[in-house]
Order: structure tokens, then C-alpha cells, then sequence
């Protein structure tokens, strides 16, 4: 099921999101009646009791993108310095829900989707923190080279 609140509208290269009025329409009774999971890069700052946050080795989600073609180089590099420094993870934590974080970078989807399964019937305490793409010198390098 898709939500449609009119809270995005498509800008050259890409879409652009209002997020107060999409938070603002989420809020209103009912909207998210039948809805268990929102999907996508924005979720965590959305109206949400808890975030699942899927992490993968920058170097491993760099290639990921560029065999499936996804953006541009200079997108590709923006993803790579965003997952190195965490940065949808800090987003998530700085809005103090609970948050469940997934390594999927030597895994298969299905393994990745018994974890989320796992979380959403509420096996297992929230948890963060559990990589440090920082602590691997070759993701330091790349991103101090400026090649990031």
C-alpha cells in the first residue's frame, strides 16, 4: 500500500519532500491505519514508534549501486560518506525512538528480511552501534583522500 499525502512534488534530478507537512499528515486519525512499516530514506524522521536501520560497508554499497546503475558517480560518493559516517543512523537517534540496526553487507536479502521480520514481531532488544565503518582504514583513506 502507498500513502499519497501530497507532501512531494518532483524537482529537476530528483523529488523534493515537505517534511512538516508530511509529518503533519501522517499525525492526522487514521492515516496510518493498516500501515506496520514505512519504507524509505526519510522514514526515520517521520512519525514512527521505532526505526530499523539497514547498514552495508561503504565500499560493498558503492558497488551495489554502480552494478545496478543507481545515480550518478557523484551520487554513489555522496552514499559512500553518508553510511561511513552514519548519518541516517544519527538522524534516527537524534529523534530518541528506538532503533534496530542490520549489517546486510555479506548477506542475503532473505537472511535481512528474517532479521526485520524478527524486529517487527518484537524478538530482541533495539540496538545501535553495532558497525564502525570508521575503524576500517581502507573507508578512512578513501574518505580523507577526498575520493569519497
Amino acid at each position: 500500500m502507498a500513502l499519497r499525502v501530497g507532501a512531494a512534488r518532483r524537482v529537476r534530478g530528483g523529488v523534493e519532500v515537505d517534511l512538516p507537512r508530511l509529518r503533519t499528515a501522517l499525525r492526522a486519525p487514521r492515516a496510518l491505519e493498516g500501515v506496520d512499516v514505512l519504507v524509505g530514506h526519510l522514514a526515520h524522521l517521520l512519525p514512527v514508534r521505532e526505526a530499523i536501520v539497514l547498514r552495508c560497508h561503504p565500499r560493498e554499497l558503492a558497488r551495489r549501486l554502480d552494478r545496478a546503475r543507481r545515480g550518478s558517480a557523484s551520487d554513489r560518493a555522496e552514499n559512500f560518506v553518508s553510511e561511513a559516517l552514519d548519518l541516517v543512523l544519527a538522524e534516527a537517534a537524534r529523534a530518541g525512538i528506538p532503533i534496530y540496526e542490520i549489517d546486510t553487507t555479506h548477506r542475503t536479502v532473505g537472511d535481512v528480511a528474517r532479521d526485520v521480520r524478527r524486529r517487527l514481531g518484537r524478538d530482541g532488544a533495539p540496538r545501535r552501534g553495532i558497525v564502525d565503518w570508521l575503524a576500517d582504514g581502507s573507508v578512512t583513506a578513501h574518505l580523507l583522500d577526498g575520493a569519497g
